[in-house]
């Protein structure tokens, strides 16, 4: 199933760029703007005095004022140069954090990209995902077309702001349950949205800790301890794809991080197959 990009915002409308019929006065029921000239009588006492004052334009806004930056506009994302000192240092990377639910996922990689040296993101495919207030297409009420669209969607704005991120000089790790058997949707769709440059990590406790950590969720992030099971068994399918994988069921989540880190140093000079 294929989704088209999102069309392009109609022309404005009618006199003054606003909706037909519509005028550039604020025009409320009942009161009508003034049909002619103000009045030329002095105002009373006390009265306010409504008088539009006549600037003459002035000199184009510098390059230097707020709000006039000029952004680089956000392209495929290649791969990184290695760092010169230990860990990932200086470098501007794409990551991709991948794990079940109650892996940790959101938790190491938050902590991850507060603790770099350099500006990073991080950016969460369930938050984004949530931004849908009305029409959330829930998948513990069904899985179907609306709620795959939904998660599609979510990808894509992800993959559009990694990149918008990354050729802006700043750094930028995702999270998201990507399974092993649907690489086309899944890690290939992540590819596509980033670009070559993504440097995938798959985060894999053992599921004894998945379920202890996901009976601590409330609301539409938690699931049943069969959905949990299954996704589990589901993302051993990742041990021999040749990706870096993280057993961190006896780590805390700062340990998590640093080998996170470290496996992501390895990943910039000889990066995975995938």
């Amino acid at each position: 199933m294929q989704h088209a990009v999102g069309a392009p915002l109609p022309p404005p409308q009618g006199p003054g760029n606003g909706p037909v019929g519509w005028s550039h006065q604020a025009q409320h029921p009942g009161h009508p703007g003034p049909p002619g000239p103000p009045p030329t009588s002095p105002p009373a006492p006390g009265a306010w005095r409504e008088a539009a004052p006549h600037h003459a334009p002035g000199p184009p806004p510098s390059r230097e004022t707020t709000g006039h930056v000029q952004l680089p506009p956000g392209g495929p994302v290649p791969l990184p140069a290695p760092p010169a000192d230990p860990g990932t240092g200086s470098a501007t990377l794409a990551v991709l954090l991948i794990g079940p639910a109650g892996a940790g996922k959101t938790t190491v990689a938050k902590l991850w990209a507060s603790r770099r040296r350099v500006p990073t993101a991080h950016v969460s495919l369930d938050d984004v995902r949530e931004w849908v207030c009305s029409g959330f297409a829930d998948p513990q009420s069904g899985w179907n077309d609306h709620s795959e669209a939904q998660y599609r969607l979510a990808r894509r704005t992800c993959g559009f702001a990694a990149r918008n991120f990354l050729a802006n000089g700043i750094s930028c790790i995702l999270d998201d349950a990507v399974f092993p058997d649907r690489p086309v949707v899944g890690l290939g769709g992540w590819k596509r949205h980033v670009g070559p440059g993504l440097l995938p990590v798959v985060l894999l406790p053992g599921l004894e800790i998945v379920l202890e950590r996901n009976a601590a969720r409330s609301g539409n992030r938690r699931l049943s301890d069969e959905e949990v099971a299954r996704i589990h068994g589901r993302m051993a399918g990742w041990y021999g794809s040749g990706l870096p994988i993280i057993d961190n069921s006896t780590y805390d989540v700062e340990t998590t991080a640093r080998v996170l880190d470290d496996i992501l140093a390895r990943s910039i000079a000889s990066p995975p197959a995938w």
